[in-house]
């Protein structure tokens, strides 16, 4: 294996692990407030996230490379104030990536959060516990499934995304070709033997992470008395 081929692998991780950690931290209290939300305007929210489900790769990243660029008012302030350049550029793909992980991350916790009997929030206020202390004492322990449902469903989706990469990064060595980008470069020179090995090791990993969900899911259900 020679010296691209393990940098653009790390480089892939990298930004997978990056991604999921970040909607991690986000998709928890996004979850929440969509779970627990009486809002008319609830359903409004739903639909924005699930948007990169539904659009193609290549929508979003178009509209989010005329954001980033130094055209527009947003890539323009951040390139005159702080001399930051998105677009074709790590940072701009890992946001890119973040926004396109958001419904595989917040789903499946939001799903978790309504699967909850209510009487454990009302048995911890009954008790005293503040909303924090419910929130991380009562219900993130008992969506652990749906945790690791999220995390992996986000990691998966980001080591094989290919179309909103390659609008927003291009394919720069070393600073945004992923692993797919990799593949699609190796086909056009017909070199079938490292687009086979990077295939390989995408399936793999994706392969071990369903047999990891659907493995949780079933102890879970078993455990339940489902």
């Amino acid at each position: 294996m020679d010296t691209d081929f393990i940098d653009t692998l790390i480089l892939t991780g990298k930004l997978a692990s990056i991604t999921t950690v970040c909607l991690l931290l986000i998709g928890v209290w996004i979850a929440y407030a969509l779970a627990y939300s009486n809002s008319r305007f609830k359903v409004v929210f739903e639909a924005l996230i699930c948007m990169p489900m539904v659009l193609p790769p290549t929508v979003i990243g178009y509209y989010l490379l005329v954001a980033f660029g130094p055209k527009n008012i947003f890539g323009k302030f951040l390139e005159n104030s702080f001399g930051i350049r998105l677009a074709f550029s790590f940072e701009g793909v890992l946001i890119a990536s973040i926004i396109a992980g958001l419904p595989f991350m917040i789903q499946p916790l939001q799903n978790g959060f309504s699967a909850l009997p209510v009487s454990y929030r009302e048995a911890a206020y009954t008790l005293g516990k503040s909303k924090i202390t419910t929130f991380f004492k009562v219900l993130l322990p008992n969506i652990k499934p749906s945790i690791i449902t999220g995390i992996a469903l986000t990691f998966t989706h980001c080591i094989g995304e290919f179309g909103i990469v390659l609008m927003i990064g291009g394919n720069v060595s070393n600073e945004t070709r992923i692993a797919s980008i990799a593949i699609y470069d190796e086909v056009q020179t017909l070199n079938y033997t490292t687009a086979n090995l990077y295939s390989l090791i995408l399936s793999s990993v994706s392969f071990f992470f369903l047999i990891l969900i659907y493995s949780i899911n079933k102890k879970f259900t078993i455990s339940s008395g489902i």
